[in-house]
């Protein structure tokens, strides 16, 4: 059993101890849904903002029609958007109406269209009674005036947009979305496709961090590629917290020779670095730094590509999902039958195995583990959307209650055996 492991959970906090929320910033309402609202969201008026009809019909006096079938003479007609000025209800009357039209005076219900039928020229005939206030929509029925629609710490989706339309908020104060930069280092690597020269692999890690942060509502910023020069290395990490909000490494963070992202930020003046070997795997090695001159949060990602995914899944995520302003950090838990056996080996670390979640037969989750768990296999990665968490210890068996970390929507039926 290896020492000097940093569990899992002690790395995590250290991390988003020293990753503080982005300074809120005045956003159209065109571009913040996904943000967190940063301000407290107060309605100025009513919504709606005058009395009206929620059904095409006839509006009409409810004391009129306590005796229905009764035969009514149409006054007048209001549309939506039509001003109602002028139209008055009396008794013995109706006007014709249409669904969201300001309800005319005089009448305090509405006849649905399909609940009456025409009686000659001029007139109706309302076929059912009705309460007073049927089919009227009141002013402040959805939000009252001086009432807070929502509050600091809401994320903002499409319908919270249209609510803050309708209030008139066209401008909301929200946190910005932040800004990452991914760059790959190793001479091991080349890009693009062609016949690879002996001792070459073509960098995954990169595409598939950049594709992750855009996936989760983060900017991504491709710095590209660097061998290992620390001279580029440092040039490059300059440059970026210079642009990003924070920076994301693959490789160069472990215990060897040639770590050169390790040894380019420890030798940074002024950057204040924790370097770890966690207890989980995939993702042991881990490099953490604040870089000058402004303390833009760095996240070094060990090399191999399941671990470099799974730590940014570990500690980059729920980082970057604080500094954007929210407060549901990590991935869903939930509880799931194993469909097979997940054996393991006591090491002191935590093991997260790439894994289906589907909805069983009976409708209970299931899990089911890949083949391929190696922290070089990424495909396994790519079919999965849950890992099993299995602490230390022997592991489950097939049948037993494990817990699963969601990534994705479980499937809808388990995958076979």
């Amino acid at each position: 059993m290896e020492r000097s492991l940093v569990p899992v959970g002690r790395a995590r906090r250290a991390v988003l101890a020293a990753c503080e929320p982005l300074v809120p910033v005045g956003t159209p309402l065109a571009d913040v849904c996904g943000r967190v609202l940063a301000e407290e969201v107060v309605a100025p008026a009513d919504i709606p903002p005058f009395p009206n009809s929620s059904m095409d019909g006839y509006a009409v006096r409810a004391a009129d029609v306590a005796a229905a079938p009764v035969r009514l003479e149409v006054v007048g007609e209001l549309m939506a958007g039509d001003d109602p000025a002028g139209v008055v209800v009396g008794p013995g009357q109706a006007v014709r109406i249409m669904t969201g039209a300001v309800m005319p005076a005089g009448a305090d219900s509405v006849c649905m269209v399909e609940q009456t039928s025409p009686d000659g020229e001029g007139s109706v005939v309302v076929e059912h009674a009705l309460e007073a206030g049927t089919n009227v929509r009141l002013p402040g029925d959805d939000i009252s005036a001086g009432s807070v629609v929502f509050g600091p710490g809401t994320v903002l989706r499409p319908a919270h947009v249209g609510v803050l339309a309708s209030v008139g908020a066209l401008t909301v104060r929200a946190y910005p979305v932040p800004r990452v930069g991914v760059l790959s280092t190793g001479d091991e690597l080349v890009q693009g496709a062609g016949a690879l020269p002996p001792g070459k692999i073509r960098d995954s890690n990169r595409p598939a961090l950049l594709a992750q942060l855009r996936s989760d509502g983060f900017s991504a910023v491709d710095l590209g590629w660097v061998g290992d020069d620390p001279g580029a290395v440092a040039a490059l990490l300059a440059s970026a917290a210079g642009r990003c909000d924070a920076v994301v490494t693959s490789g160069g963070v472990s215990v060897g020779d040639r770590d050169v992202v390790k040894a380019v930020i420890s030798s940074m003046e002024g950057a204040r670095s924790q370097w770890m070997q966690v207890a989980v795997k995939p993702a042991k090695p881990f490099g953490f730094c604040l870089l000058p001159p402004g303390g833009t949060p760095l996240f070094g990602l060990p090399g191999n590509p399941v671990s470099a995914l799974v730590s940014y899944e570990l500690f980059a995520r729920p980082a970057l999902r604080r500094m954007a302003g929210r407060s549901d950090l990590l991935r869903p838990v939930v509880r799931a039958r194993a469909t097979a056996d997940l054996p393991r080996r006591p090491d002191g670390k935590l093991h997260l195995v790439r894994a289906v979640l589907a909805v069983g037969a009976q409708g209970a989750l299931e899990v089911s583990p890949l083949t391929g768990q190696g922290s070089h296999q990424l495909r396994s990665l790519a079919l999965s959307n849950s890992l099993v968490a299995l602490p230390d210890g022997l592991g489950a068996r097939a049948g037993d209650p494990v817990e699963v970390w969601v990534l994705g929507e479980p499937s809808g039926a388990a995958p076979p055996g």
